[in-house]
């Protein structure tokens, strides 16, 4: 699977595991030069507080466009590690 945003490739793995119809990838297989923390979180009652990062290409910033369960509730271990996408991030095969 691959994560695209603006023409570039900011996520590329062979290992994602499907939740809730996202894809999360391993956080080791995002291109870390297209990302930055963001301050925003969110509050899901059976995976945990989600943190997000913003992406980035160029001048361009999709904020929040990618989140994570940094201490997820046991019910979501298998996400734990991993990064999620929305806000207009194509996730196809490739």
């Amino acid at each position: 699977m691959k994560a695209e945003w603006r023409g570039e490739t900011i996520a590329h793995s062979d290992d994602t595991v499907v939740v809730e119809g996202n894809h999360y990838f391993p956080r080791e297989s995002l291109a870390d030069e297209f990302f930055e923390e963001s301050t925003q979180t969110t509050s899901c009652p059976w995976k945990g507080t989600a943190s997000y990062l913003d992406v980035v290409v160029g001048d361009d910033r999709n904020a929040g466009a990618a989140w994570y369960y940094p201490d997820p509730k046991s019910a979501a271990a298998n996400i734990e590690g991993r990064v999620a996408f929305w806000r207009g991030v194509t996730v196809s095969e490739g």
